[in-house]
């Protein structure tokens, strides 16, 4: 018999291939992808058609002391991210949660990365 963590893996595969045939990253519109771990939350711009990273931002490196949870970190991630895309030239993303659901962390990211400036 699978363990929990398994069979929640599992399912959070399968949602994401559901999503990924749906979206699609351009060089106008990149895919804006989160990758969350217990501790960090990642996040990239991928443009799909060329099958690069055009910016990435994660809470990995040094935090700043003034971020307190990983849901602020997550948002000061998203703001991050959103001034590296703009460094890049980009300001329309297609959002990829990447099977997540979008709460918490997920969400928080996404609310960083509007208040930068970025279109989803």
């Amino acid at each position: 018999m699978p363990s929990t963590i398994l069979v929640k893996q599992a399912r959070r595969t399968r949602r994401k291939q559901g999503l990924r045939k749906r979206i699609r990253g351009t060089t106008e519109r990149p895919r804006l992808t989160v990758f969350r771990s217990l501790k960090f939350i990642y996040a990239q711009l991928i443009d799909d058609v060329t099958g690069r990273t055009l910016a990435e931002a994660s809470d990995r490196v040094a935090k700043g002391g003034s971020v307190k949870g990983k849901t602020d970190s997550a948002k000061k991630v998203g703001s991050t991210l959103a001034e590296r895309a703009k460094k890049a030239g980009v300001t329309k993303v297609v959002f990829d949660r990447n099977g997540y659901l979008y709460h918490g962390r997920v969400k928080a990211l996404a609310d960083g990365a509007r208040e930068g400036g970025l279109q989803f």
